[in-house]
């Protein structure tokens, strides 16, 4: 992997999980009402809220996470086959 590609991917990285973070944050007060999401180490809420939250959290960081390194591969090698036809 050439290093400006590391240095993209680590940055990108870093975006992708503030943008699930966001998302999930604003999924959770719609659908809760809530601002705050239940932490595992909340005693105050109950285990079906407690893994619900930690279960779509975890998707959408997944899908966030995969969604966003694809694009970034993907203009990796489109950019790669350009300067390889251009030069």
């Amino acid at each position: 992997m050439h290093p400006v590609q590391k240095v993209t991917s680590l940055g990108i990285s870093v975006l992708s999980g503030a943008l699930a973070t966001a998302v999930f944050r604003r999924l959770w007060m719609l659908s809760s009402g809530e601002d705050d999401a239940p932490d595992a180490e909340d005693m105050d809420r109950g285990w079906t809220e407690v893994l619900v939250a930690a279960g779509v959290q975890g998707a959408i960081f997944g899908v966030v996470k995969a969604a966003v390194h694809r694009a970034s591969a993907r203009t990796f090698r489109h950019r790669a086959i350009e300067s390889r036809a251009g030069g």
